[in-house]
């Protein structure tokens, strides 16, 4: 699917599957391409994947197409305003618990915390500072969700409290793969050594269909993946980068550009590790 051909109707659910659904929050920006995608997991108890932003418009779609069903859990990737804000609101509505990783501060790598503690400001993409999650999931705990099984996946990197949620051979990425554009990953709250780490986390388990944050599934990533490996440039070499640290990964990356002598650049030191 074509970027432009993704342009679902914000508030409407929309079936992608026996037991998903998706309705696409209003609220569309450069950040979030058409706006965030929230799912509904479940046949008659409904699990809600990445509630959304604050909005009373989205909460009231939610609602109505659940109007049939009972919302039991709300379930959340990682804790940006374009995905977790509207979960107070919805446990209010709904009594159902929020499950995450934890709050906006948690799974922060060492050097994400001694870049805090050298005085970086957090929280400057967007995060939810008030998010409290009533359970915390831990890496490769399987739980109930709605009247489905899924297992949470820690991926850093993105940001440090970031999950993905297998479901069989589905996983839904959040905003790990976004679908449409490259992932931010801002220092603090997000770690480029984590980022790369998850990747290689998520390839390896091969899902077979990607549900994003942002635009549509991400078959079509599936299949580059696949191609660069075919090719041999997705080597397995990926996974000794975290080790080898960021500033040689940088100086790989950005050979071309004018400098790539960190010491030039002290006020990224931290940022890149």
């Amino acid at each position: 699917m074509n970027l432009a051909d993704f342009n679902p109707p914000i508030g409407s659910a929309e079936t992608l599957a026996p037991n998903l659904r998706r309705v696409l929050a209003p609220n569309p920006s450069p950040m979030t391409y058409r706006g965030t995608n929230t799912y509904l997991l479940g046949a008659e108890q409904i699990a809600v994947i990445d509630p959304g932003p604050e909005s009373q418009a989205h909460l009231d779609a939610l609602l109505s197409a659940c109007s049939d069903q009972e919302i039991t859990h709300i379930v959340v990737t990682h804790s940006h305003v374009d995905h977790s804000p509207l979960a107070k609101a919805l446990s209010q509505a709904t009594g159902a618990p929020v499950l995450a990783y934890g709050p906006s501060s948690a799974g922060r790598s060492d050097a994400m915390l001694a870049c805090l503690e050298a005085g970086m400001n957090s929280g400057g993409e967007g995060i939810d500072p008030d998010f409290a999650p009533d359970i915390l999931l831990k890496d490769g705990e399987v739980f109930s969700a709605g009247d489905q099984t899924l297992t949470a996946l820690h991926t850093p990197g993105h940001m440090g409290n970031h999950l993905c949620f297998a479901w069989d051979n589905t996983l839904f990425c959040g905003d790990l793969v976004m679908g449409w554009a490259s992932s931010l990953v801002s220092p603090p709250d997000g770690d480029l050594t984590d980022f790369m780490a998850s990747c290689v986390k998520i390839r390896d388990l091969d899902p077979q269909v990607m549900h994003a944050g942002h635009r549509t599934n991400c078959e079509d990533r599936l299949a580059h993946r696949a191609s660069q490996r075919s090719r041999g440039t997705d080597s397995r070499a990926t996974q000794t980068r975290p080790q080898a640290g960021a500033h040689p990964c940088a100086r790989d990356i950005y050979r071309h550009t004018k400098s790539t002598d960190p010491s030039r650049h002290p006020k990224r030191l931290c940022a890149s590790h």
